[in-house]
């Protein structure tokens, strides 16, 4: 038996190491390129020995791209800063609206709420180029083509329905007993919402709304058709690297670098909420 237990254990941790290997090896190839130039990047064959530059991530920072034909004037940390306004107010306003929603379908059965609800769910699976001609036209209307507001109003249709379904999983987890009772005491609806509920249903909040920055965060063809330049977030200023003299490559993985780590150092200060706010929303009974 010991001999099949400590086999066991060589397995999983053989296939543990072959799954992060692919998971991660993408990932440390970019950080890799992104302290390379072109030519060491395009090499054949490749090589892991290089001698490293700042270049690429100065460039990003100071905003002037050196390429064969001429410098280039690039913004990428003001789309960076696009897309830390645009994701945190979406998600900011996604909350506001979807977690009283998402309580009130989880405590309230009215006619036609399971339609409502799977309809606003039916705006996170639709594809965006379903969308977009209608409502550039409706923009272009209202006078909301490229600007703020107008991009945190179509990122709704990112971040709503993912906060409403998944905070509405976490409500209808959580005993409606105990809002009773404190009812019961004196309190009224509003003040019950927000003394019992809310911070019951924390973790859950806390993990829709991470999960709704990240997928607001990589959103590209929304900004990419209803914003200019000034207003895009760093996921469509990428594309100002692929230039007349070539595809700079090192200052695109350098511009990946850079832009998945707000994501993924909110993600590791968050992930205790995440798991549990994940795991709980989805059990029901």
């Amino acid at each position: 038996m010991n001999q099949i237990s400590s086999l066991e254990r060589i397995i999983r941790g053989v296939l543990i190491a072959l799954v992060l290997v692919f998971f991660l090896f993408p990932i440390f190839w970019i950080l890799l390129m992104s302290f390379q130039n072109n030519d060491q990047i395009l090499r054949i064959p490749p090589s892991l020995f290089f001698e490293p530059t700042l270049q690429n991530y100065t460039a990003l920072l100071t905003g002037r791209l050196e390429t064969t034909a001429g410098n280039l004037d690039i913004a990428f940390m003001r789309n960076l800063g696009n897309s830390l306004l645009l994701s945190t107010c979406s998600v900011l306003l996604a909350l506001v609206l979807g977690v009283p929603a998402a309580y009130a379908f989880a405590r309230y059965k009215f006619r036609l709420g399971e339609n409502i609800a799977f309809t606003l769910l039916s705006f996170r699976f639709a594809p965006p180029l379903l969308v977009l001609l209608p409502l550039s036209l409706f923009f272009k209307h209202l006078h909301l083509t490229d600007t703020y507001i107008g991009l945190i109003w179509v990122y709704q249709l990112i971040c709503l329905p993912l906060i409403l379904w998944i905070v509405r999983g976490y409500f209808e987890d959580i005993s409606p007993d105990i809002e009773h009772a404190y009812r019961i005491s004196g309190h009224g609806w509003w003040k019950t919402f927000r003394k019992i509920a809310i911070p019951l249903a924390r973790p859950g909040i806390a993990a829709a709304g991470l999960l709704a920055f990240i997928f607001a965060w990589n959103n590209f063809i929304f900004a990419l058709i209803l914003a200019s330049a000034s207003k895009q977030p760093v996921t469509v200023g990428a594309l100002a690297f692929v230039t007349a003299s070539g595809i700079q490559y090192g200052q695109i993985a350098a511009a990946i670098v850079l832009s998945v780590t707000p994501t993924l150092l909110l993600a590791l200060y968050a992930q205790r909420y995440l798991v549990e706010g994940l795991s709980l929303g989805a059990v029901k009974g």
